[in-house]
């Protein structure tokens, strides 16, 4: 490896230098501080575990994402973490063993094997949170509301929810009869919005005239409140699993809209993001100029039952990274304060104070002056009369 080869980074990775990265941080602060005015508590998992606990219950996909290592201690193969949720999951159902409702929040870094769109990071930092110990749709409301409340503090200009349910498509595979192979290749075909080879698919496969219908439909089943109401009439015979879909569906988007009237709210009954262990409402936020989603969640009861406590749980993780790139006004943090080299210990005294108010200042060596500070300073701390004071520069 040559010199100038020493600093290159693999593809997808980045350093985040100073200026984008007081952004970031003060995104993931917020958000933090967001999700404890709601009640709910940080935990900080470790970066790896053992591939045993960390994939457990998610399913092929989160096993593609996962760097995996062999730990030198035990011989046991170990993961980088690509998701937070299945720590959080172990966590609420080993660490704290509760039996009412849990609330958990994070924030940290993951790492994906392949970026996630053409344009992401293979690191980014995630900030989410997960409800434990409550079934009904008043969790999922809360955690969709909290979801757009963190698009507002984040600083997002607009809020667009795609909202689906995978309990739909799983009650329409078993209705149609479909095996195993060809409930996943009929499910990949649904996740590429292929409409042809859908229709060639259908066509191919499926002998009932009405479940080929609503097969062929289910793709198109995408827009507005509407949808829910085409769903209706289009399965009005259909399985009672997917008329009570479409209820809690409903009921959560109405409630969702009460409070956050300014939201844009998209029904995709075809859209079954992390479909092997999701087990209800799933959603994903959008956001403009962005072509993959900045946040996904849903509900996914059960999946503690690995750890020996199976829990309804619903909850949702933010992308800080992407989020901080859109972002088109950005609160200007104050610049700091140069105070010249000095052995005055009431400079120091005077130095001190200036911090613990929450100022910056950056203090100068021999010789230099404010202009020869990589942090901008706008003020000087000045020594007039036996005095320190601050003036503008």
């Amino acid at each position: 490896m040559t010199q100038a080869d020493r600093w290159l980074l693999p593809d997808g990775v980045e350093d985040i230098l100073p200026e984008r990265a007081a952004r970031i941080e003060s995104v993931r602060r917020r958000l933090v501080d967001l999700y404890k005015r709601w009640g709910y508590e940080l935990v900080i998992p470790p970066l790896l575990e053992y591939t045993d606990s960390l994939l457990i219950g998610l399913g092929r996909d989160l096993d593609l994402m996962t760097f995996k290592v062999t730990d030198q201690l035990s011989g046991r193969t170990m993961g980088v973490r690509a998701d937070i949720t299945p720590q959080a999951a172990r966590i609420d159902a080993h660490s704290f063993k509760r039996n009412g409702t849990s609330r958990l929040c994070y924030a940290g870094h993951v790492l994906h094997t392949k970026p996630q769109s053409p344009l992401a990071t293979r690191s980014p930092i995630q900030a989410g949170i997960e409800l434990y110990g409550e079934s009904g749709l008043a969790a999922d409301v809360e955690v969709i509301s909290l979801l757009l409340a963190s698009l507002k503090e984040a600083g997002l200009a607009s809020l667009n929810i795609d909202l689906g349910h995978v309990g739909i498509y799983r009650a329409l595979a078993v209705a149609a009869e479909l095996n195993e192979a060809q409930e996943h290749e009929f499910f990949d075909l649904l996740q590429n919005k292929a409409i042809t080879e859908v229709n060639a698919w259908v066509a191919a496969n499926i002998t009932d005239t009405k479940m080929a219908a609503v097969l062929v439909a289910l793709p198109q089943l995408a827009g507005d409140k509407t949808v829910l109401l085409q769903a209706r009439e289009l399965l009005t015979d259909g399985p009672q699993a997917v008329l009570d879909a479409l209820d809690e569906l409903e009921v959560v988007a109405d409630a969702v809209a009460q409070r956050y009237p300014e939201a844009k709210l998209y029904f995709d009954l075809s859209e079954l993001r992390g479909y092997n262990y999701h087990t209800g409402i799933v959603f994903a936020a959008f956001a403009d100029g962005y072509g993959a989603a900045v946040a996904n969640g849903g509900r996914y009861d059960c999946v503690g039952e690995v750890f020996g406590n199976a829990r309804p749980a619903t909850g949702f993780a933010v992308d800080i990274t992407a989020i901080e790139g859109l972002l088109t006004t950005i609160a200007v943090e104050p610049k700091a304060i140069f105070a010249p080299a000095a052995t005055d210990a009431a400079q120091w005294q005077a130095i001190n104070e200036l911090r613990n108010n929450g100022e910056t200042v950056v203090c100068g060596f021999a010789g230099q002056s404010h202009a020869d500070m990589t942090i901008a300073c706008d003020r000087e701390l000045v020594l007039e009369a036996g005095q320190y004071r601050v003036q503008s520069i």
